[in-house]
């Protein structure tokens, strides 16, 4: 049985993952942040919260993510977790480019030193792209498009993208990419503009 790991579980995209892994038949852990208050709805609300293994992880910290490849033992590391809110950013630029960006680092390092055979998974962002959109004169994006990078958000999600391309090239690890764009469901958190436009929309 395969084995994976995702940061971020209990987010929108790490619980929509971790059932599509379920599903098939991999053993799936994944790492949250110890809240005061616990935030597993979307576990629950996909009915996996009793199936998935949950590490408390904090993300500022090598030893806490060396500890949870050692427990998980992962295949595969799908790495989703981020402050992703880009006004957010603004106001917490510090603690953004360390959890955002710096903690892909940190995994990757870990990955390196204690399962150097996993594959790893890095979700960058269309944000990274930034003002790009309007120098392309509105053209569809595509990889062969600059980065321009115009919140705290993206600049550390840039770097993710970037030193997960040279721990690949550098070290041999197994390490990708993925540019992720927005995207919607009802396990989306309700301060995103977008979500909150398609939930009132759906009261109507």
């Amino acid at each position: 049985m395969k084995k994976a790991l995702i940061t971020g579980i209990t987010g929108q995209d790490g619980a929509y993952l971790a059932k599509f892994l379920l599903d098939k038949g991999y053993e799936v852990y994944g790492t949250y942040r110890r809240l005061s208050t616990p935030n597993f709805w979307r576990l629950e609300y996909l009915g996996i919260f009793g199936e998935v293994n949950l590490i408390p992880v904090d993300l500022s910290d090598s030893g806490s993510i060396t500890e949870a490849l050692k427990i998980s033992q992962p295949d595969e590391v799908y790495h989703l977790a981020a402050q992703s809110f880009v006004e957010a950013s603004f106001e917490t630029p510090v603690a953004t480019g360390d959890v955002t960006g710096l903690a892909t680092t940190r995994i990757l390092e870990a990955i390196r030193q204690v399962c150097p055979d996993t594959k790893f998974y890095f979700a960058g962002t269309s944000e990274m792209f930034g003002k790009s959109g309007l120098l392309n004169g509105g053209k569809p994006l595509s990889e062969r498009d600059i980065f321009y990078p115009m919140s705290p958000y993206a600049a550390a999600k840039l770097y993710g993208y970037w030193i997960t391309k040279i721990y690949r090239e550098g070290y041999g690890i197994f390490a990708v990419n993925g540019i992720l764009f927005n995207h919607e469901s009802p396990l989306r958190g309700l301060e995103f503009v977008t979500r909150k436009v398609s939930n009132e929309v759906a009261k109507i």
